[in-house]
C-alpha cells in the first residue's frame, strides 16, 4: 500500500514584494551552498540556490501573472524534487523567505507537483475523479476566489471526466487523448489545459501531477496543510481499486462535517495532522463533529434533569391508596 510518505512532491510559491536575488539568500540562509544569478532565459531572470547537503537545485524566478507589484518584486519559488522528511526543511525556508520581507497578495498561489514510479493510468482517473466529486469543498476549504478559479484553477471538464468513466484508460496514451480530446504525444508546457484544479498536462509534459487549487500564503503551517493533504489525495488515488466521480453538493449547513470527513477518509487522523486538519477546516462553516451542528448534540445534562423530574411528577401523582 502506498501511503503519503511514498509520494514524490515539489512545491512553487509565488509571493512579492522582495527582489528575487533576497529571496534567494533567503533560501540560502537554510540550505546552505551557493546563489548564483543565471540570468537567462531574461523572461523568468532566474536565480539558483544549490544546495550544500544534497547538491538539489531551488529556483527563484520572476513571474508575470503577479502584475499588482513592479517586475523586479515578483517572485516564484520553485523547489527540487522532495520527499515527505523535507517538509520540516521546506517550512523553514518559508519562515525565512518571509522573515526577508515577502508576503502573499491576492494574485499569489501555490502549486503542487506529486509524483510516484508506480503510478498508473488508473491512478491519475482516480485522482481526477476524486477532485471532481469534492470539487466545491476542496474550492471552499481553501479559500479560492471567483478570479482565480475562473483563470488559473478552473474545475475540471466534466466531458473529460465522462470520458474516463465510460471508458477508464488502461494505457497512458489512451488517459492523454481522453485528457486534451486527441491524442497529444507532445503536449506544449504552457497550453491552456493547465489551468486547472488538476492539471494533467503536467503529467504528459514532466511526468508529474499538479494541484493549482492553493492561495499563496508564506505561513509555514499552512503551507505544510497543502502538501500533506495533496500527499493524501494521491496516496488514496494510487490505492484505490476504483472511485466515483458522482459530484457532491456543497451544503453550508454540514460542510465543516462534510470536509473532516473526507480528511478522514484520506487517512488524515491523529496527531501528525492534527494542525492541518484545522487549516483545512478552518474557513468551513458549520460543526465538524455533527453534520447538521450543535444543535443536534445530546444534553445528557438536560436530558438527566428531565428524567429526574419526569419522575417525581410521576411519583406525586401516583394516587394514594
Amino acid at each position: 500500500m502506498i501511503t503519503r510518505h511514498d509520494v514524490r512532491w515539489g512545491i512553487e510559491i509565488e509571493c512579492v514584494g522582495q527582489t528575487r536575488e533576497t529571496v534567494a539568500r533567503a533560501i540560502q540562509s537554510v540550505v546552505g551552498g551557493v546563489v548564483v544569478h543565471v540570468g537567462t532565459p531574461t523572461a523568468y531572470d532566474p536565480w539558483e540556490v544549490r544546495d550544500a547537503g544534497t547538491f538539489r537545485v531551488w529556483k527563484v524566478v520572476a513571474d508575470s501573472s503577479l502584475s499588482n507589484v513592479s517586475a523586479d518584486l515578483r517572485t516564484e519559488i520553485v523547489s527540487p524534487i522532495l520527499g515527505y522528511d523535507d517538509i520540516p526543511r521546506l517550512q523553514e525556508i518559508v519562515r525565512a523567505v518571509r522573515r526577508a520581507g515577502s508576503r502573499c497578495d491576492e494574485r499569489c498561489g501555490i502549486h503542487l507537483h506529486l509524483s510516484h514510479p508506480d503510478v498508473t493510468p488508473k491512478a491519475l482517473a482516480n485522482l481526477a475523479k476524486m477532485v471532481y466529486k469534492q470539487e466545491e469543498l476542496i474550492y471552499a476549504a481553501l479559500g479560492v476566489s471567483q478570479e482565480r478559479m475562473a483563470r488559473y484553477c478552473r474545475p475540471i471538464n466534466p466531458a473529460f471526466i465522462e470520458r474516463i468513466t465510460k471508458n477508464p484508460p488502461r494505457t497512458f496514451d489512451a488517459l492523454n487523448r481522453q485528457w486534451f480530446g486527441r491524442y497529444t504525444p507532445h503536449p506544449q508546457r504552457y497550453g491552456p489545459e493547465r489551468y486547472c484544479i488538476l492539471n494533467l498536462t503536467a503529467f504528459f509534459y514532466r511526468g508529474a501531477v499538479e494541484l493549482r487549487a492553493y492561495a499563496g500564503s508564506l505561513h509555514a503551517g499552512k503551507v505544510k496543510a497543502a502538501i500533506l493533504f495533496s500527499l493524501a489525495l494521491f496516496a488514496k488515488a494510487m490505492n484505490a481499486h476504483g472511485t466515483s466521480a458522482r459530484k457532491r453538493r456543497y451544503d453550508p449547513a454540514s460542510a465543516k462535517y462534510d470536509m473532516r470527513v473526507f480528511l478522514l477518509r484520506l487517512g488524515m487522523i491523529g496527531e501528525e495532522t492534527r494542525t492541518t486538519r484545522q487549516h483545512l477546516l478552518a474557513l468551513m462553516p458549520g460543526d465538524s463533529a455533527f453534520k447538521y451542528g450543535a444543535s443536534q448534540r445530546p444534553n445528557k445534562r438536560a436530558e438527566q434533569k428531565t428524567e429526574a423530574t419526569t419522575g417525581a411528577e410521576a411519583e406525586r401523582l401516583q394516587p394514594s391508596c
